[in-house]
């Protein structure tokens, strides 16, 4: 098959590696200022190139011209983005070329977070209590009736990008009234304090397949608005939180209609009740993949490409044998340009991030006391030595 890649943002390596391994055409459709990165040429059969990669009429105007000259000299058989910004422009392609996959309804799901919380609601999946920010009377009615603090948030950034936290309802309004024209690109909800957690799985055929459920020991709210040190860790093996946990993520799979993908969804715990957060139709980002990896065997990336090959090539696909281990994976910006990591010389380290003004790294054992004991010790290490570093929230990604 020929399979057309779409990833504005460096990722996805293992991903194009084992769409080539399989026996695909490559495209790959990436952002400009990316053409210098270290992708995997031997795995890329052509490149092609955006100048702009915001999810705007002109970006989609160069899309599908650009996609239809392809078109004249060969078949696109699948579109696959890699990244979650990328979700729109490739369900926007398949719509247009009449592709199988993810449509643009679907694709709601999995980008806006007010489309979330409505179906989710709908299926009857508990959501922190949200409104829209389309209606002055409803946005009071909402103020006036579920209990402050509230965050206000944008429908389609990802993680905690443009999020702002309010105490009270002046204050909502008043950063209501800052947004301006763009306001109806935002919600509000209430603020849940409590654990956030991951689950990163493969779909196919409707089912989920594989997933690995994890705890976030520092919530991305508090990393990216506190200047804290990005943690995670496995949950405990056959507990009562990862049965609940497994529950809603397959609740969610069913309600937004997907028939294969890699999922990351993220849920929070508080107190005793858990509430859906959001969901991702793509591997989840900051190297949890690799962490994952070390917990089960499995590489999301290398299987999500199976898993469309298959679908592509109506063939069935078994995804293989995973194990159980615990791992946790520490990453933080350093306020060192190439920090020295030999200073973390424990044997449960297996794996350490090599780029310029990060500290990372990811342990595995047996005992998932010992991976947090290991990840606290870390923590302290990186702020004892001077290596943490924090910089404002954005209020949108950078490349």
């Amino acid at each position: 098959m020929t399979i057309l890649c779409i990833c504005t943002y460096f990722k996805g390596i293992d991903f194009l590696k084992s769409a080539k391994a399989e026996g695909n055409t490559v495209l790959l459709l990436t952002h400009k200022k990316l053409e210098h990165k270290p992708w995997p040429r031997d795995s890329v059969d052509e490149f092609f190139y955006l100048e702009d990669n915001e999810n705007n009429f002109n970006t989609y105007h160069t899309i599908i011209e650009g996609t239809a000259f392809v078109f004249r000299n060969r078949k696109i058989d699948l579109v696959v983005a890699l990244d979650d910004f990328d979700v729109e422009k490739a369900a926007l392609v398949r719509e247009h070329f009449r592709i199988p996959g993810m449509g643009q309804t679907t694709a709601r799901y999995f980008r806006d977070k007010l489309a979330m919380r409505m179906q989710a609601k709908k299926f009857n999946i508990p959501v922190p209590k949200f409104s829209s920010l389309f209606n002055d009377s409803d946005i009071q009615n909402y103020l006036d009736s579920v209990p402050g603090p509230w965050i206000i948030k944008p429908r389609s950034e990802a993680s905690a990008t443009g999020i702002k936290k309010v105490q009270t309802s002046q204050e909502a309004w008043d950063h209501i009234q800052s947004l301006g024209e763009k306001r109806h690109n935002y919600l509000i909800e209430a603020f849940k304090p409590g654990d956030v957690y991951h689950v990163d799985s493969l779909v196919y055929n409707n089912k989920v397949i594989f997933e690995c459920c994890s705890q976030y020991l520092s919530t991305p709210f508090e990393v990216a608005h506190g200047g804290g040190i990005f943690r995670s860790v496995t949950v405990e093996y056959n507990s009562i939180d990862q049965e609940i946990l497994s529950l809603i993520n397959h609740q969610v799979i069913e309600a937004f209609g997907l028939r294969f993908s890699a999922v990351h969804t993220e849920i929070i715990k508080c107190g005793d009740e858990f509430y859906f957060l959001e969901t991702a139709s793509r591997v989840g980002g900051a190297h949890l993949a690799e962490m994952v990896e070390y917990a089960s065997g499995l590489n999301l990336w290398k299987e999500w490409a199976k898993i469309e090959t298959a679908v592509g090539d109506n063939k069935p696909y078994k995804p293989p044998k995973t194990g159980k281990k615990y791992s946790g994976i520490l990453i933080t910006l350093s306020s060192h340009q190439h920090p020295d990591m030999s200073v973390f010389n424990d044997k449960e380290i297996v794996w350490t991030m090599n780029e310029e003004y990060h500290v990372g790294l990811i342990v595995q054992s047996k005992s998932r006391k010992k991976v947090i004991t290991l990840l606290d010790k870390y923590a302290k290490m990186v702020m004892d030595m001077g290596y943490h570093a924090s910089a404002p929230a954005p209020d949108k990604p950078t490349h």
